[in-house]
């Protein structure tokens, strides 16, 4: 009988993984609770109108439509037994010989989790569709409003958290009202539309030189976004935020981008776990005291070479499953157990994109910005997107707005009724 692989997770840990084991004397069951795989790094531009959902998401179906040992099941994990080697699911039961967990990451509001009706986070496809008809329906309101007051709420924007999502968010919303939407409405200017983003530390993007994050600072200000650092955030309610000592910002969009914390799906593994909920591993990935289970991506635990964390981000993300991937398929034709190399983190860089045509990047030793960095950034997204016909569309996307400073995703759609959840069926 073939060794039996249990993939839990079709983000980019998962999907690497099973990709390495297609073809491989493994039987793989590949399991997600959505049908698609979706590229996170670009799903602020879906919720800014740059982008359309299929885009940046594939059919997990079809990706592995022509590996014949790897089975798609669309599933919610309900319990995970390491002692009977078996995953618990809404409809069933999953055993294995072999287990990845890489359910990725969630955002966290910091213990105030009732600030997520106002202020959304941007983690899924329904996320950035939700941020999307939100902005959408305020320029609507402020459109037809009487009163100066409401419409001036209604036309601003807040982004709590200036890592690279709460800066990406930022240039495209000011991008948005004041040259996408210049000509659409009668009523107001959107050019008027005010965008504040407010991070708690010193300086935007600590993870890049500080350089590299004053220039990210200017370009937004250039853009017209208020950038407000060393700023804390202390409500957030539906007519907007309280942010210092006892400053208020009334709006009717505020965007939480400000921390991630992983699944907690992780905790069913009874393992040890970081402040962020990350499942500490070992320096092979596996669980300690079970050496056929694994953790990968935003759930993992592990440092870095140089001591420092590995970063949850997708080319982490990417590394682990392709570690796993290949650990696995070589152990499943081994004829005798054999020492497992440890797993190592290659740092290729980070970077961020500010609006149209600029960015900041580090890569390797080499620290840029400008055009230049934006070029690197489209380059490095488009070769990562997965499928072909993604990546032509949002090349597409991105030349039509480019020249034109159009964007065709600007609908409003209604919001879908929640699915019932199958009963589990009796043992």
């Amino acid at each position: 009988m073939k060794p039996r692989v249990l993939i839990l997770g079709a983000g980019f840990a998962g999907l690497e993984a099973a990709q390495r084991l297609a073809g491989k004397p493994v039987e793989v069951t590949l399991i997600d609770r959505q049908n698609h795989h979706l590229f996170q790094p670009l799903l602020y531009q879906v919720a800014t109108s740059g982008l359309s959902a299929p885009e940046i998401c594939q059919p997990v179906r079809a990706i592995f439509s022509d590996a014949r040992n790897i089975r798609v099941v669309m599933d919610e994990i309900t319990g995970i037994d390491l002692d009977k080697r078996e995953v618990a699911t809404a409809q069933g039961h999953h055993p294995f010989d072999y287990l990845v967990v890489a359910l990725g990451s969630r955002t966290s509001w910091f213990g105030r989790e009732d600030w997520e009706r106002h202020a959304p986070g941007l983690k899924t496809i329904g996320d950035a569709l939700s941020i999307r008809s939100r902005l959408l329906r305020a320029f609507e309101s402020a459109e037809t409003t009487r009163d100066q007051t409401e419409r001036e709420r209604l036309m601003t924007i807040v982004i709590v958290g200036g890592g690279p999502t709460g800066v990406e968010l930022a240039g495209a919303c000011a991008e948005l009202a004041r040259h996408v939407l210049r000509r659409d409405f009668r009523a107001i200017n959107p050019a008027q539309t005010r965008v504040v983003l407010i991070e708690a530390m010193d300086r935007i993007l600590p993870q890049l030189p500080e350089r590299l994050g004053q220039a990210a600072a200017h370009e937004l200000e250039r853009l017209g976004v208020e950038v407000r650092t060393g700023t804390r955030v202390r409500e957030v309610d539906a007519d907007g935020v309280t942010v210092g000592d006892a400053e208020r910002i009334p709006s009717a969009n505020v965007v939480w981008a400000a921390g991630v914390q992983a699944s907690p799906l992780g905790r069913l593994l009874g393992a040890e776990t970081d402040r962020a909920g990350r499942v500490r591993v070992l320096e092979d990935l596996s669980l300690p005291g079970h050496r056929n289970v694994f953790v990968a991506g935003d759930m993992a635990a592990i440092q870095a070479p140089d001591g420092s964390p590995v970063p949850g981000v997708a080319p982490a993300a990417m590394q682990m499953g392709r570690f796993l991937g290949s650990l696995i398929a070589r152990e499943a034709t081994a004829t005798q157990p054999a020492d497992r190399p440890a797993f190592r983190y290659l740092d290729k860089g980070s970077m961020a994109t500010i609006g149209r045509s600029a960015a900041v990047a580090k890569i390797g030793p080499l620290e840029f910005g400008g055009f230049p960095a934006w070029l690197a950034w489209m380059f490095i997204h488009l070769l990562f997107l997965v499928g072909f016909r993604n990546k032509i569309a949002v090349l597409l996307q991105w030349t039509y707005a480019y020249f034109a400073y159009k964007r065709g995703a600007r609908v409003i759609l209604p919001e879908p009724e929640p699915l019932p959840i199958p009963t589990p069926p009796a043992r």
